[in-house]
């Protein structure tokens, strides 16, 4: 017997990958998965992507997920990575998870694109699966625009893939329990077992089975051997003529596979309803959230650019009221605490004039869209020797590269920032000394800035990313707390992470990645997809 169910999945312009915690949890409620499917273990976004698209995925990914990493690394052309899966809670393992990486997901997966059909994986083990049972990923592709018609369409305009990971003693426990049977059974998928109950004998098991059957049937691109042995109990409820026999088994193998055709038929129906619900949802938290990051960053940069104005007034004012007071400063009855109190005065009119500055820098990180010159590395030194008073051969350049072409100002700026820090906080009779590194890991710039400063506890290490936030040392100068902020913000834009290396008294090493070139018109796919 060979049975094949479910239509081609045709929804348009999906952005099911753009996926937020609220949508999630709004999912897991509308689906309720664990009541309305059996077996499935959870159901998420896959995307599609070659691997020059990496980093404008990574960085849309971790827009919306800070720290989304995708793994493991693997040498094929295309990308499959899990976007999103819910409930998260228990497939956690999975998020990031390329799936191109693995045979049987990856040969599923281009199938089901290439044919606009639903299919589902060879066995494999899910890694979300502690038990590491054999189990399978059902594939539901989708598209950009119509449902196309041919194969070269299908492959330039598919965008990923609805998927849910089958754990097979799971399925076999919601769908047909061994208590509302009498017969074992055992799939078996190119010889490999997906659920074997012969491999465990029990009290119920016939050593010598009155019936027993081998069916195949073809299940979205796959084949299953279904062996089907009747146990003790059908022998001592059955002791009659061998044509009711085979009548009575020939009905239960029709039931198991009729049983396993709905659920299977049943989750391709959820993949297209968990489709359309995220498209909807999605689209919606899309535009708002563009939107409100965009008035938000629109704010900071206005107020700050505003405050400007009073801050350089009261600056003027209080070198008119010095100049003024010049003559009292000079005569012997002069109170020192005026000129101090102006002194803090001015302090505190230059701390907010820088902070209103990285106020503005950081809502401006990632807003130049302009085509920049590219940065030359070894002139950058020379810049930050003269602007920060460096001596020769406290700032060192050990670089693969000279050139840098991808977001130039913006490389530019985490340089300053990191140097500018360095030097800022550098205490202690040991000459000040900073080092820059620059190694190429294929796409990938790797580049780390050291100093002999005077460390920062590891207990601190995430704080001092955070906005407004600084460690002061005693005598030291006061700081504004946006400058790694504007680090850590501008890394995460390009894909990568910042981290901080360092213990009290040891100096420091900040770490991130860069790409080698820039972002290209690949973006396009990606807000489609959103």
């Amino acid at each position: 017997m060979k049975t094949r169910f479910g239509e081609a999945f045709q929804p348009s312009n999906h952005t099911a990958g753009m996926c937020h915690a609220r949508s999630g949890r709004f999912l897991q409620k509308t689906l309720r998965l664990e009541d309305r499917y059996p077996g499935i273990n959870g159901i998420g976004v896959i995307h599609f992507l070659k691997k020059d698209a990496q980093e404008e995925y990574l960085i849309r990914r971790r827009l919306e997920r800070p720290g989304f990493k995708m793994f493991p690394a693997h040498d094929q052309n295309i990308l499959m990575p899990i976007s999103f899966i819910e409930p998260e809670a228990d497939n956690a393992a999975a998020l990031g998870l390329d799936v191109a990486h693995e045979v049987n997901r990856r040969t599923a997966a281009i199938a089901s694109r290439d044919t606009g059909t639903a299919q589902i994986t060879g066995p494999i083990v899910l890694v979300q699966d502690a038990t590491s049972t054999p189990g399978f990923l059902f594939y539901a592709p989708f598209y950009d625009g119509i449902q196309p018609t041919s194969l070269q369409l299908r492959q330039t305009s598919a965008l990923g893939a609805v998927y849910a990971p089958f754990v097979m003693s799971k399925l076999m426990e919601g769908l047909l329990s061994r208590d509302q049977r009498d017969v074992r059974l055992s799939i078996t998928d190119q010889n490999e077992a997906l659920y074997d109950e012969h491999a465990t004998p029990d009290s119920t098991t016939d050593p010598a089975p009155l019936y027993t059957k081998q069916v195949t049937i073809d299940i979205y691109g796959r084949q299953w051997v279904l062996d089907v042995r009747s146990d003790l109990i059908f022998r001592q409820q059955n002791s009659f003529a061998q044509p009711t026999f085979i009548l009575i088994c020939g009905l239960l193998i029709e039931v198991l596979i009729i049983t396993l055709m709905v659920l299977m038929s049943r989750a391709n129906s959820l993949a297209v309803s968990y489709a359309n619900k995220v498209t909807v949802k999605l689209k919606q938290q899309a535009r708002e959230l563009e939107k409100t990051n965009h008035e938000l960053e629109q704010f900071a940069y206005v107020t700050s650019h505003d405050l400007k104005t009073p801050i350089r007034g009261i600056s003027g004012l209080t070198e008119m009221i010095r100049e003024d007071l010049d003559p009292y400063f000079a005569s012997s009855d002069c109170n020192p605490d005026v000129s101090e109190n102006l002194n803090r005065i001015m302090d505190r009119v230059g701390r907010m004039s820088a902070l209103t500055h990285g106020i503005m820098e950081l809502s401006r990180v990632g807003a130049d869209t302009v085509v920049q010159p590219p940065l030359r590395l070894s002139e950058a030194v020379e810049s930050m020797e003269f602007d920060f008073a460096l001596k020769p051969g406290q700032l060192s350049l050990s670089s693969a590269v000279d050139v840098i072409h991808a977001d130039p100002s913006g490389l530019r700026r985490i340089l300053e920032n990191l140097v500018g820090n360095a030097v800022k906080h550098h205490a202690g009779t040991n000459p000040l000394q900073i080092g820059i590194t620059i190694t190429q890991i294929n796409d990938r710039y790797h580049l780390s800035v050291t100093d002999n400063g005077p460390g920062i506890d590891p207990r601190y290490h995430s704080k001092v990313f955070d906005v407004f936030q600084t460690l002061r040392l005693n005598g030291a100068p006061e700081s504004t707390g946006i400058g790694l902020a504007i680090v850590k913000k501008t890394v995460e834009r390009h894909g990568g992470q910042i981290r901080l290396h360092s213990t009290k008294d040891q100096g420091a090493v900040f770490e991130f990645d860069w790409p080698v070139t820039p972002p290209g018109v690949q973006a396009k796919t990606y807000e489609k997809a959103a």
